[in-house]
């Protein structure tokens, strides 16, 4: 199939129309509040998981889980972050190291249940009627959960240790005093590359196709972390100013506005998805012999379209 950024023989314009149409045909920010219910199930599993996962891979001294919080909290609301932080604290309080590690599977279970209903949510944005068995489905999850961890550990250690690692091949390689200061500013792209690339595994992975070409970078992917990256900043910036939430709301106002990220967060994945769906889309009713159409599992399989109600 041809670069997905031919965008299916579509002009943004018209791209942005036929996406917009798909959200509101799709439900889009209805299922995005069902996956921030999901997601808020889902989230502390993960964090104990991802802190767990970096105990026994870095050790406790590294100072990575302290730079995963540092970052959440640059990235998440204040309140949301300081409710997920003291959540953190008291389970980790609650439970010795024998128990949390015990308890490791269990995490990455409970963890995996945001990736299953963004499975579910996927095939709604691409027409498709899941057909794989639940244990499949669920082995899918527990795959992208472990790869998204291993993503954002690989993105924390380059921020933690890239420095150091830059100094060290500048001084064993002869690269000079300019590499430790490229590296420093070459690192966040990469880091943004982990992002996109988390992206990418979810939409090839979690919708029930049967034939799937892999990209690197797709627009759906790319709008998809920039979209999640903008929100979640404009997001701060009008709590910043106009936070009435709590004031509202009183002791239950964390849990509101933490809420209220992972719905924008869940729109993200999910409007990155029908960017995707749709291009596809175009290209195959353009007659591209490679692409699949709404409902297609694979080019050309007419039968696994959806039938509309």
């Amino acid at each position: 199939m041809p670069s997905l950024w031919k965008l299916g023989g579509l002009s943004w314009l018209q791209l942005a129309k036929r996406v917009w149409n798909e959200v509101q045909e799709d439900n889009v920010f209805g299922r995005a509040a069902e996956l921030s219910y999901y997601f808020l199930l889902a989230l502390v599993p993960f964090l104990i998981f991802l802190t767990s996962i970096i105990g026994f891979a870095l050790g406790s001294g590294t100072g990575t889980r302290h730079t995963l919080f540092n970052y959440l909290a640059r990235i998440m609301p204040p309140s949301a972050f300081q409710l997920i932080d003291t959540t953190m604290y008291e389970v980790s309080a609650a439970s010795s190291g024998g128990k949390l590690s015990f308890g490791l599977l269990a995490a990455l279970w409970a963890a995996s249940n945001g990736l299953t209903a963004i499975t579910d949510s996927l095939n709604q944005a691409y027409d498709l009627k899941e057909s794989r068995p639940w244990w499949k489905q669920r082995l899918v999850s527990i795959t992208l959960t472990m790869a998204l961890s291993v993503l954002i550990i690989g993105a924390l250690v380059l921020v933690v240790a890239g420095g150091k690692i830059a100094e060290w091949l500048a001084a064993h390689y002869g690269l000079g005093p300019v590499f430790p200061i490229a590296w420093k500013i070459i690192q966040w792209p990469v880091v943004f590359a982990c992002m996109v690339l988390a992206f990418a595994l979810i939409y090839y992975f979690a919708p029930d196709f049967r034939e799937q070409a892999w990209k690197w970078l797709t627009p759906g992917a790319a709008i998809g972390v920039v979209l999640w990256l903008l929100v979640s900043l404009g997001f701060r910036v009008y709590l910043h100013f106009f936070n009435s939430y709590n004031a509202t709301y009183g002791s239950l106002g964390a849990v509101i506005i933490l809420m209220l990220w992972l719905y924008f967060s869940g729109a993200a994945v999910l409007i990155g998805g029908e960017v995707n769906s749709e291009i596809e889309n175009a290209a195959a009713q353009k007659g591209e012999p490679e692409a699949k159409e709404k409902g297609e599992k694979a080019p050309d399989e007419k039968h696994g379209r959806v039938q509309a109600a």
